[in-house]
Formats: C-alpha cells, sequence, structure tokens
C-alpha cells in the first residue's frame, strides 16, 4: 500500500541522549506499539495490488503521496464514526439536501466499511461504472424489496460514486478511474472490469464474511441467503451456464452431470482458506497474462481437481487443490438467460426463481436490459411509462396452422417469424407516422437462437415449440434502441416491450387513456374512421396511407395509448416517398440473424424486413462469401 507507521520511524531511531525524558518517551512509544499491533491486527492491512484503492484500516496508517488521503491535525487518518453492532443505514434514505458530498477517501474500501452492512455475517456486493447505474438500482431496489440491506456497491468511477450516495445507496470507491460509459462485451475495458472483480473478491474474503459477488446485470427475485446457508459446508457456490436440468428440484445441480460453464456472475464465497486460496491464485493468473478471461480462468482453476463428491448427501464435491468443497446452483432456479427467457425452466419445474441474469442474448446491454423489461423486472423512472406523443399497441394476429401445423424446422420457423414482421413492419411505420411510441407485440418462434450449430432446440433442454422468444432473437435491440443520422434514417421511431402495458409501474392516467381501433373494409357498414361508436371502439379502413392516418388520428393526439386490432393490411404506404425511403433504410437495420444450420459455413441466415417482396426468397445461409452481409 505504501502506507507508514509513524511509530515506527519513532521506535528504530538511536536517541543521542539517555535523559529521562527519552526514556520516557521510548516507554510511551513502546506502549503504543503493543496496544495498537493488539487491536489493528494484520488481516486488515491488506494490499490492493492495482489500484490501490483501499483505505488504511487503522487511524496511523497514511496514504503515501500517489494516494490522497484525509489527513487530521498531524497527518494521521481520521477513523470513520462506527454504527453501532447490528444498526445500519437505511437505504434509499437520501444525505440531507444541504449537506456536502464527503471526501472521496470517505469511500475507501475498508472492513470496518464493510461491516457497517454486514449481517450474519454476510455481505451481498456488485460493481460497475455509471453506464450501468440503472442495472445496479434495479439490483438494489430488488433486494431492498426482499428486505435485504447487508449490500454493497463498489462503483468504477466518481460519477457513479456520487449518484449513488446522494440516493441513499450505499457504495465505495474502487479506484478505477474507468469510463462512465458502456464498454462493449469482450473489449479491453470490459476484461479490465473483470480482473477488478477478481482483485474484489481477493481483498474482501480476509475481511472475515461471507461474500455473495453478482454481476449488475442480473436481480434477485427472492432472498438468496436461507438457500446458500442450507450449505454451510461450502467454500464456493456459483451459478452456471446448464442449460438441461440435473434434478427436477432445488437441490444443487449434480456435479458430474453439468457440461455448461461455471459462470461467475453469481456467485458465493466464505472467507475460508480454501477459498482464500483459489482466490489469490485466480488473481495472480489473470494479472500475469490480460489475455486470459476471468470467467475462463475460474473454470480452469477450479477444474484442475474435480472430485470425488464432499458426501452422498450435500451435492458438494472436492475442487481445485483436493480441499476446496464446491457446489454448482441449480440452473433452473439460479436462472441464466436461456433456462429463464427462452425454456422458463422454473415455471415447468414449478419452482420458484431466485434470480435470472442476462446472459445468452444478442443484443449487449440494450439487449439485456430489454429482457428484463420484457420480464417486468427492471425499475424505469415513471416518464419511461408516460412518453411524450402516446403509445400504439397491436393485437399480433397469428393463424394457429404458423404455430402448430408441421415440423417445427427452418421453413416453418421462417414462415411464422415473417409473418410476424410484416405486421411489424406495417406497425413501425404507423408509429412513425403518428409520433408515437410502439409497444412491441409478444414475438413466437418455433426454433431456439445461439452461437452454433444445433438441430432447433438444445437436446435435453426444456424449451417448448413454438415459444415467445425474446426480441432480440430476431431483432436488433441494440440498433432498434441507437440514435441514427435523421438525414438518411428519418426520424426514430422509439419502442417498448411486449409486457409494457401490463406492468405494475404504468400510471393509472396512461391506461385510463385507451383507444381501440377495429380495422374494416372500406366501403363496408359502420366503416367510418370519423366516429367512434359507444363502445370506445373506432372502426377504421384497412389499407390505408399515409394522410388518412394524420387526418383521422391526428385529432386524438391526447390519448395515451392506441391499440389496433391487428396490423395485418393496416397500412398502404407512404405518400412521402423521401421520407418512405428514408422508413426503408433504417428498419432494414432492425433485423438480426438465425444461428445455425449444421453443415455448411457459415450457418447463420439473415432476417429480411422485406422478404415480402421477393418472391423467390427462402432461409438459406450464404451460399458464398459475397453473399454474407445483412440485407442492406
Amino acid at each position: 500500500m505504501g502506507w507508514k507507521n509513524p511509530f515506527k520511524d519513532v521506535a528504530n531511531s538511536k536517541p543521542l541522549f539517555l535523559t529521562v525524558y527519552g526514556t520516557v518517551l521510548i516507554g510511551i512509544v513502546f506502549s503504543a506499539i503493543y496496544v495498537f499491533s493488539a487491536v489493528y491486527s494484520p488481516e486488515s492491512a491488506f494490499s490492493w495490488s492495482v489500484s490501490q484503492h483501499v483505505a488504511p484500516s487503522s487511524p496511523n496508517q497514511t496514504f503515501d503521496s500517489s494516494s490522497p488521503s484525509l489527513r487530521v491535525g498531524g497527518g494521521v487518518m481520521a477513523p470513520m464514526p462506527q454504527p453501532q453492532n447490528g444498526k445500519r443505514n437505511p437505504i434509499w434514505k437520501p444525505p440531507p439536501s444541504d449537506s456536502k458530498m464527503p471526501p472521496l477517501e470517505t469511500f475507501r474500501l475498508t472492513k470496518e466499511l464493510v461491516q457497517e452492512r454486514v449481517k450474519d455475517n454476510v455481505i451481498i456486493a456488485t460493481f460497475g461504472n455509471y453506464a450501468f447505474m440503472d442495472f445496479i438500482l434495479t439490483w438494489v431496489k430488488h433486494l431492498t424489496d426482499l428486505g435485504v440491506e447487508n449490500l454493497l456497491v463498489g462503483a468504477m468511477d466518481t460519477k457513479l460514486l456520487e449518484a449513488l450516495y446522494w440516493k441513499g445507496v450505499p457504495v465505495f470507491d474502487m479506484g478505477s478511474h474507468m469510463s462512465t460509459i458502456d464498454v462493449g462485451w469482450g473489449s479491453p475495458t470490459f476484461h479490465k472490469m473483470g480482473r477488478e472483480k477478481v482483485i474484489l473478491i481477493d481483498s474482501m474474503l480476509p475481511f472475515g464474511y461471507e461474500l455473495l459477488m453478482c454481476d449488475t446485470d442480473m436481480v434477485w427475485l427472492k432472498n438468496p441467503l436461507p438457500y446458500l446457508a442450507r450449505y454451510p459446508e461450502a467454500d464456493v457456490l456459483t451459478s452456471t451456464d446448464q442449460v438441461t436440468p440435473t434434478v427436477s428440484d432445488d437441490r444443487l445441480d449434480i456435479w458430474q452431470q453439468v457440461g455448461g460453464a461455471y459462470n461467475i456472475g453469481i456467485f458465493h464465497w466464505r472467507p475460508t482458506e480454501s477459498a482464500k486460496k483459489l482466490a489469490k491464485e485466480w488473481k495472480e493468473m489473470l494479472l500475469a497474462d490480460d489475455k486470459i478471461w476471468d470467467q475462463n480462468g475460474f473454470n480452469d482453476l477450479v477444474h484442475r481437481q474435480l472430485g470425488p463428491s464432499v458426501d452422498d448427501e450435500s451435492g458438494l464435491v472436492y475442487a481445485y487443490d483436493g480441499s476446496l468443497k464446491l457446489g454448482l446452483l441449480p440452473a433452473s432456479i439460479f436462472c441464466s438467460g436461456h433456462t429463464y427467457f427462452v425454456q422458463a425452466m422454473y415455471q415447468q419445474l414449478r419452482l420458484e426463481a431466485y434470480a435470472v441474469h442476462t446472459t445468452f442474448q444478442y443484443a449487449g446491454t440494450e439487449g439485456k436490459r430489454h429482457r428484463l423489461r420484457e420480464a417486468m423486472v427492471f425499475y424505469d423512472p415513471p416518464e419511461y411509462f408516460d412518453s411524450p406523443g402516446g403509445f400504439l399497441a397491436f393485437k399480433p394476429s397469428i393463424p394457429k396452422s404458423l404455430l402448430l401445423d408441421g415440423e417445427h424446422n427452418l421453413e416453418t420457423h421462417f414462415t411464422l417469424v415473417n409473418y410476424q414482421m410484416k405486421q411489424i413492419r406495417n406497425a413501425l411505420a404507423i408509429a412513425l407516422v403518428l409520433n408515437r411510441t410502439l409497444v412491441m407485440p409478444p414475438l413466437w418462434c418455433r426454433l431456439d437462437r445461439l452461437w452454433f450449430p444445433h438441430p432447433g432446440v438444445l437436446i435435453g433442454s426444456m424449451t417448448r415449440q413454438p415459444f415467445i422468444c425474446p426480441l432480440d432473437h430476431v431483432f436488433e435491440v441494440n440498433v432498434m434502441l441507437k440514435a441514427m443520422p435523421e438525414e438518411e434514417f428519418g426520424h426514430g421511431i422509439n419502442i417498448r416491450e411486449y409486457s409494457f402495458l401490463d406492468n405494475p409501474l404504468m400510471p393509472a392516467k396512461v391506461k385510463d387513456s385507451w383507444l381501440n381501433v377495429q380495422l374494416c373494409q372500406q366501403g363496408s357498414e359502420n366503416c367510418q374512421s370519423n366516429i367512434t361508436n359507444t363502445t370506445g371502439v373506432l372502426r377504421f379502413p384497412r389499407h390505408s396511407n399515409e394522410e388518412t392516418l394524420k387526418t383521422v388520428f391526428s385529432p386524438l393526439k391526447d390519448v395515451k395509448v392506441i391499440q389496433f386490432s391487428s396490423m395485418q393490411d393496416a397500412f398502404e404506404g407512404f405518400t412521402d416517398k423521401i421520407r418512405e425511403e428514408k422508413f426503408r433504410k433504417r428498419v432494414k437495420r432492425y433485423v438480426g440473424i438465425w444461428c445455425c444450420v449444421d453443415s455448411h459455413t457459415p450457418g447463420h441466415i439473415y432476417y429480411d424486413m422485406y422478404w415480402d417482396e421477393k418472391p423467390d426468397w427462402k432461409p438459406l445461409p450464404p451460399q458464398t462469401p459475397e453473399d454474407d452481409h445483412p440485407h442492406w
């Protein structure tokens, strides 16, 4: 750390004169050293080797010149006031508005700081930068709603630290000086964040507390602490990427049957010697080679020795060095993005999910956020639910034959998806014309999407066919939500998740301002777009164009939600051809790929927003390298 004990300098100095005063002074010094050595044990004076962002753990340990410190009087770090045992400041209670932000050193990680939040010797932690502020607030809110407050958030930049402090969220400074923007999965900065996690675990375990470490892109749905307490002998309990069930109840997964990687987005550490040894070696491995992904490093270490079972009952296994007791949290209830969003494994097994981690998805951070919103487990601010211009929704109309008839294969999958895509294209156009935010419909798929060849669904998984698939299985959610130059792509089109109107956070003023639109045949009886019947339904002609939509719905701009009975043949086209061309350029980029067929390279197949304009269109992978590009 570079700190030094001022008493040591005095103790090691050789007095020039052996006077009475000198003797008394030396006696005082040695007495002080004895007292402080008894009170401040070496356990709390650890070194954070990369970032040097751990605070001195005793009042007489000072930072070196590279680490500014809070000094009182003669340059000694002032001890932080500690709450009484068992008393923690309530979360979400912000500091007084007229108070000042405390010095950064106040938020340095120490055993004393962690002790303020510990309950039953357990601390739950996550960390991130300002780009993940909404994920972090969601993570905290779920825990506090469950009555769990023994938590801490590590801030990788001061912008996040200050924001959390003023919201009353327990936070500490990781000293990472990281950018406040989203770094992107797989980037060098992403891997740096992974190393910070390992350093954090290695640094916190010597405090003597159990540590439940979590990524910010997961949420807690049920208090996990009683479950973890069922396995007191476990040194480490970790989640996995297992996609097939090994148990049908809430026992630990059977380690011999788990083929998926051990996922370090959710894992629980006890401060045992074996766990501390693993954390230390893991940290040293990653710091020695910046090309090793943190999760791969963890898996390599714990698989160095795997087996035998600790006993016949617990489900624990000896791992790593042969003494570490490891348990694999069941993937059915400590869910990955596949077992939760695709398989809904916990529902099929009639279990309660403890957690969901947004893995197995295809649209970056935006895709993670959208999946949590689809599941209605993401906390958005009130303005998210009351967009200017209001909302447009529609009831998807899908023939039963497209969902259920025939085999589940590439042809039937793409026929089903394309049928829905055309309706969504119409809805996007109408949303653009009316300047409304489109509530996406639930999207039905017959086949799963992965990164590698598969027969449609993973063998042994509980994926039902057909199933409501996450939007990122077909659409490039990150592209849909990204700002694009208006001069080239026209005005942006905002979207919401399919469950949006069912969200309990939806304000009554929005739900109560609703108009149903029933499509009808132009010229048929009562098909008059200027009349709303007594049931509050507007009958609107099919095949209407841009001008008709503007004429009919402009007077209804104060209605919060307009819901069409269908989008089949709802929109004839744009009258403004320049606007149409920009719209086409925009929405062509909204769709992604399906992956992957076997025995062909590449194995992916591009979706095409305008598939219906190509009579010979078929779901085929690119036949030549020149064909391997999106349809735009």
